[in-house]
């Protein structure tokens, strides 16, 4: 297998726009890479430029060592594995696979071998005589990565290749690619819409926008340190909750207050002299669902306030409670609090709430970057 390193790529078209700007990216040997971002981010476009089904307009593109810019697609050493499957409705599951090693004039004997093996793995040896139209939509997506495995390649890449499938298949399909990559340990690179297909199956993530990168890093650091407040709100489910308001010192303490509602909180002193400078500035808070407690025990490690109930949706294990900062009128703030508890609110309460103090993010109201510690 092979690393994959992207230097400055970019990709303008004849309007000028540009669909890719700047992307530097590298990608181990053996790693699992996601792209992941909204649609219309650049993701595919890298994808395909790095396959050769896009020109690039600048930068550079290696694979294995070796500049790829004006390599035609046949000669890049890559498997692609599109999100409509793209079998031949005509041929047999075993004359899908074994398409590309005809071409390229393998032995009838080496087919069969390969094609046994990567139906082995897949699960596919009792359909290989069938027609795609009398498979599953995940049996074909196991097709369509099968004709990949028996190439070989030194690239794998996936172009959201599980979005036709429902909930329950795209589940145990990602399962199925994760546990492919170790056992291949294979050089892979996959593009999704979902965030939670990325955090679940990249080693590291691309996060992308309007066709820059905001971030690479670990699906954990990604959740845990983000670089601005796109990346905090993009990655995780229920979203990061927002709070928009200044740093204010108060009778000798630093508080956070809300501007168009009515959350007042005491900041612990403790807070790096970074955020002090900040005060009479205005930042957005930011805060996981899981880190606002609607029940909680006085401690310390809490800044505290109190929220208005507005929905609740019970989801089994655990509670999704949907909040208004403002406790009277209109303004205020959305929030939503992921909670285990069992005694489930009703809609028009007020409740008291706690904000770990350890998970709090501080963005600049207008760079929308990070307030770093």
């Amino acid at each position: 297998m092979a690393e994959v390193v992207l230097k400055k790529i970019s990709k303008q078209y004849e309007n000028g726009v540009y669909a890719v700007k700047d992307v530097n990216i590298e990608v181990a040997n053996k790693e699992f890479m996601v792209l992941v971002g909204p649609s219309g981010c650049g993701k595919s476009t890298t994808l395909r430029m790095i396959a050769g089904l896009e020109t690039i307009t600048s930068g550079e593109l290696y694979i294995d060592g070796a500049l790829m810019n004006d390599v035609s697609p046949k000669d890049r050493d890559i498997a692609m594995v599109f999100q409509n499957y793209a079998l031949y409705p005509h041929m047999s599951v075993f004359e899908n696979m074994a398409f590309g090693l005809t071409l390229r004039s393998f032995s009838k004997d080496e087919i069969k071998k390969r094609v046994h093996d990567a139906a082995e793995i897949l699960g596919l040896t009792d359909y290989l005589d069938r027609k795609p139209k009398a498979l599953s939509g995940g049996q074909r997506q196991r097709v369509a990565v099968g004709r990949a495995i028996v190439r070989k390649p030194k690239v794998f890449l996936f172009d959201e290749p599980l979005s036709n499938l429902d909930a329950k298949m795209r589940v145990q399909m990602r399962t199925e690619i994760s546990k492919l990559h170790k056992r291949l340990e294979a050089t892979m690179i996959y593009v999704t819409h979902d965030q939670v297909e990325a955090m679940t199956m990249g080693d590291r993530i691309t996060v992308m926008k309007d066709g820059f990168v905001q971030q690479i890093d670990t699906p954990l650091h990604l959740y845990t340190k983000p670089v601005n407040r796109f990346v905090a709100g993009f990655i995780g489910s229920p979203a990061m909750n927002f709070i928009t308001g200044k740093l204010a010192v108060v009778d000798n303490e630093i508080r956070f207050k809300e501007e168009s509602g009515d959350l007042d909180l005491h900041l612990p002193d403790s807070l790096p002299a970074i955020f002090k400078s900040k005060i009479g500035s205005k930042v957005v808070l930011g805060i996981r669902p899981e880190d606002i407690h609607v029940s909680f025990q006085e401690s310390e490690s809490m800044v505290k306030g109190q929220a208005l109930v507005e929905v609740v949706e019970p989801m089994g294990n655990e509670v999704f409670i949907y909040l208004n900062s403002a406790l009277t009128g209109t303004a205020g703030t959305a929030m939503v609090s992921r909670s285990a508890i069992r005694t489930i609110p009703t809609p028009g309460m007020v409740l008291p709430i706690g904000f770990d103090t350890g998970k709090l993010h501080f963005f600049d109201a207008e760079s929308g970057l990070v307030i770093q510690e």
